[in-house]
């Protein structure tokens, strides 16, 4: 239900519940520092506005009617609330200016997110981030939990119980070092063949992993494990090393392509194609500086 118009003004309601409690017009206008008449003024503005008689005025002083009693007390009900309520936005806000948690999967905290934290902190200074790095289901437990206000993450669609704002394209390649068999093939790869090589592999519960379980099983085959690995970079050092071959996002090697220590090796028929996103929990609004890194995001996704 709205309130009515015009509604009563606080400052005045102060000046009340003051002059209640000291006795007199001018004791009440130093507590606020303003002046007497000013003060009067409000408060005959207040009757005013309210149709009634809330003081008796004399040489000696001021006191309250019956009506400006009960008023005064209604008054004083409204103003603890009132400031209640300033003071729990002004928690809420510095909170807000200080304090940032964030979860992100590998990829995206190796490749995107510093430079998205170094263009938040030449917005918001005064913005303290702390950021969680983990696979692609440590970040959904983590939001799901509310250990974190929002988190990154890459691979298959989020959980039902979160909401989700697409950050970019990603695509996954097959990669070998350059002395490997692949590395020399004039045709793609067929999925059979990959499914008959052993390749490294991160942890269970990786995005990237994920991905590419999915698209073989799309194909009705499945993937072998040489080996798993618990970060991006050490697969790479192995993969160049020639230990094997293995799937990795081409922001992961975009500087090894370049220099030849790694060759990606096409696969006929294979998507591996995906999206990385934000996620955060559908009960909790993000924070002021969640929704300024998250379109910071955005904005970058869509210059790549």
């Amino acid at each position: 239900m709205p309130l009515p118009e015009p509604c009563p003004d606080l400052t005045a309601l102060d000046i009340l519940v003051s002059v209640g409690e000291l006795g007199s017009i001018s004791a009440a206008a130093r507590a606020h520092q303003v002046s007497q008449p000013a003060a009067s003024m409000r408060l005959r503005s207040l009757e005013g506005l309210l149709g009634l008689q809330l003081l008796e005025r004399a040489h000696a002083g001021a006191r309250l009617t019956s009506a400006g009693e009960a008023t005064a007390e209604w008054a004083a009900t409204v103003l603890g609330d009132m400031r209640t309520l300033i003071a729990g936005t002004t928690a809420l806000r510095s909170d807000e200016r200080s304090n940032l948690r964030v979860a992100s999967s590998f990829t995206v905290a190796e490749y995107l997110v510093p430079a998205w934290l170094q263009q938040l902190a030449s917005v918001a200074p005064d913005v303290t981030v702390s950021l969680v790095v983990g696979n692609t289901a440590t970040v959904n437990r983590r939001v799901l939990d509310a250990a974190v206000d929002f988190g990154f993450i890459e691979g298959a669609r989020p959980p039902a119980s979160v909401r989700s704002r697409d950050i970019v394209d990603d695509e996954l390649v097959i990669v070998v070092g350059n002395r490997h068999p692949w590395a020399r093939r004039r045709h793609p790869l067929t999925p059979t063949e990959l499914a008959a090589a052993p390749i490294l592999l991160r942890e269970q519960g990786s995005g990237t992993r994920d991905t590419l379980t999915a698209a073989m099983a799309d194909q009705g085959l499945s993937v072998q494990t040489l080996m798993e690995l618990g970060s991006t970079t050490a697969i790479k050092s192995a993969v160049a090393a020639g230990t094997g071959p293995s799937v990795l996002s081409r922001l992961a090697v975009e500087s090894e392509l370049e220099t030849g220590q790694l060759v990606t090796v096409p696969v006929a028929g294979l998507r591996l194609d995906r999206t990385l996103r934000a996620i955060w929990r559908r009960d909790h609004a993000l924070t002021a500086p969640a929704r300024r890194l998250l379109a910071i995001a955005v904005g970058r996704a869509d210059t790549t």
